[in-house]
């Protein structure tokens, strides 16, 4: 029998890519997609699940799916996109939900694979030149968006104590750039002057979109247990960074920098907390565990920004034109079911 696989956020940018992944896997026979919204890109065979943003149905799917794995994608890395409370609610909430229907008594569920975010090491003046895995932050989170990550975290800690017989794995991702994925560092390259602040120039890593879905098909196929920074080779100036894009830099001061930045919100390009805090030290994160556990890198962080920069740069010139994808349940049902269909072998 192949896998029955579980993807929570299947709307998120991550989820809708990583089910398409899946379902090329001959390996994989079930994909069940878990969210509170649509998918947002054309799926095949992925069976949607309409849920609530702390997952409480999750507990009846696994039994019901018997699903042997988890792919949770829809820990929120971005402070920009919701309120506090929701945050929490998904990744706290959720991710206790996720846990408890995983750890059940007879439950099916043998993997569990959590992605989440270089965040949680935080970046101050004292950190290390490269966060290695059992390192822990400089200074308490003061954002809300590490704070629920580092909760989450400490239950996918304890739940891996408590189910030894289910292949843990934690996967915290730098910042990603790529073709098509939107983030605050990416929508800041956008501007016609990238913001930094004044006397400082800090170091950048980056990881490139496709290898972010291609090492969670890695971890899940390879049955790797661990916690893995995922990271391209190398960091880069930010002023660099910038010239890749063919920007120019424009400095914000290095004191009141979050009511200096507070323009920028009218332009839709919204500084959080915790990205004015890479701006000033950056950041960076020791990837060769995940190396040695056979993982090869297709970019480098270099090779990522380049990446950006040539989509960026084809998008001006051509246009975006792929049309929208959107979900009609009643048409998916009846090319997946109907008898009229002709399947072709």
């Amino acid at each position: 029998m192949g896998r029955r696989v579980l993807v929570t956020g299947l709307s998120t940018f991550w989820g809708g890519r990583l089910a398409q992944a899946l379902e090329k896997d001959p390996d994989v026979d079930v994909i069940v997609g878990l969210d509170t919204r649509e998918p947002r890109v054309e799926l095949e065979r992925t069976e949607y699940v309409r849920a609530d943003q702390s997952y409480s149905i999750l507990n009846r799917i696994v039994r019901a799916t018997q699903v042997d794995t988890v792919l949770h994608t829809f820990l929120i890395v971005d402070s920009t996109r919701m309120s506090g409370r929701a945050l929490h609610e998904i990744n706290v909430i959720g991710t206790l939900n996720l846990l408890a229907a995983a750890g059940a008594a007879g439950s099916p569920v043998r993997q569990v694979v959590v992605k989440s975010s270089t965040l949680v090491y935080g970046s101050s003046y004292e950190d290390p030149v490269w966060f290695r895995e059992e390192m822990t932050r400089r200074h308490s989170a003061k954002t809300r968006v590490e704070r629920s990550l580092l909760e989450a975290e400490s239950y996918l800690h304890d739940f891996a104590e408590d189910n030894p017989h289910v292949v843990v794995t934690l996967l915290r991702f730098s910042n990603v750039l790529g073709t098509d994925i939107i983030t605050p560092t990416s929508k800041a390259l956008q501007l016609p002057a990238v913001p930094s602040i004044f006397g400082f120039d800090p170091l950048m890593q980056f990881v490139e979109e496709d290898d972010v879905v291609r090492c969670l098909e890695f971890v899940m196929r390879e049955q790797v247990p661990g916690i893995y920074n995922v990271a391209g080779d190398g960091r880069l100036p930010w002023s660099e960074v910038a010239a890749i894009c063919n920007k120019r830099l424009w400095p914000l001061p290095p004191v009141l920098t979050r009511f200096a930045a507070e323009p920028l919100n009218r332009l839709g390009i919204e500084l959080p907390p915790e990205m004015l805090d890479l701006l000033r030290y950056g950041r960076g994160v020791d990837n060769r565990r995940l190396k040695r556990a056979g993982f090869q890198y297709g970019y480098t962080s270099a090779g990522a920004v380049d990446s950006f920069a040539q989509a960026s740069r084809l998008r001006r010139t051509v246009g975006d034109s792929r049309p929208a994808y959107q979900y009609e349940r009643d048409v998916e049902n009846f090319f997946r079911r109907s008898p009229a269909v002709v399947k072709n072998e």
